[in-house]
């Protein structure tokens, strides 16, 4: 069993939650994620870790309430357990000296950037940070990022603060500024990812994503994270879950994604797992 230390919502309907899971805190790399279970007849929910404490031996995760599973994490408490903590999953994103990074996180993503970052900024790169919502009350941990940034961006859809759009801003911003990176990096949701994938190609640098394709097993025996990475199969779970996003079939991704949506809307509706429940 391992007990949640802490466990708010950091902005609407997104949730920090933070384990005691002290031999994955020693191993775990920038990039990789963990399994979860709410309880032991749960589904598995592939996490990725937005920070970790080894000398705590703790991880911590942030986390969108958007099905049955979810909302019932969302609503436990600092003391309780939880029955699984499977991980580190996944391969650890590459940390080079690449020269100059551009990070772009929305939701989630923000806080899954954060590892990555900071590693980015260790080996000496130049790193500029892109945080995208629909507005500025759904931003977070500016100031945790900042240490690890040489310039910040935000963006948002409604302009209420930053520059008003969406992640094609980022070109416009690249351009006004003269920068010119050697790599970009992009976190969040799928749409996010395939956008910023399409409108950053033109640089001719790789945008790694990293996917979140449905998941069960994370380890690659299921075969249902599945995904088209330069006309071949490749495995979420096991062969990333960063891809260069230039190579990524994201229409099919995007399908695949959609396949559970009925079954899922009417769990919610029969799990008694709705706001007004808890």
């Amino acid at each position: 069993m391992f007990k949640i230390t802490e466990r708010r919502m950091i902005v609407p309907n997104l949730q920090l939650m933070t384990l005691q899971a002290p031999e994955i805190a020693q191993v775990i790399e920038p990039g990789q994620f963990i399994i979860v279970r709410a309880d032991p007849d749960a589904e598995r929910l592939p996490l990725s870790v937005a920070d970790w404490d080894r000398d705590a031996g703790t991880l911590t995760v942030i986390f969108m309430e958007v099905g049955a599973s979810t909302r019932r994490m969302a609503a436990m408490n600092p003391g309780e357990f939880i029955p699984t903590v499977a991980g580190p999953l996944g391969k650890a994103t590459e940390i080079e000296n690449f020269g100059t990074v551009a990070c772009i996180g929305g939701c989630y993503g923000i806080g899954s950037l954060l590892p990555a970052i900071r590693a980015l900024h260790e080996k000496g790169n130049r790193v500029i940070v892109f945080m995208e919502a629909r507005s500025r009350y759904l931003l977070y941990w500016q100031e945790r990022l900042a240490p690890y940034c040489q310039r910040f961006f935000s963006i948002t859809r409604d302009g209420s603060t930053g520059s008003k759009g969406h992640a094609g801003r980022v070109n416009d911003i690249l351009r006004e500024e003269a920068i010119q990176p050697q790599r970009f990096m992009v976190n969040g949701c799928t749409f996010l990812l395939s956008k910023a994938s399409r409108e950053l190609a033109h640089y001719n640098v790789p945008v790694i994503v990293s996917l979140n394709p449905i998941m069960i097993d994370g380890t690659g025996m299921c075969g249902v994270c599945r995904v088209s990475v330069d006309g071949r199969t490749q495995f979420a779970c096991v062969d990333g879950p960063d891809f260069d996003g230039r190579l990524v079939d994201w229409d099919e991704l995007l399908k695949r994604r959609q396949q559970y949506m009925n079954e899922e809307a009417f769990l919610v509706h029969d799990s008694g797992c709705g706001r007004s429940e808890r």
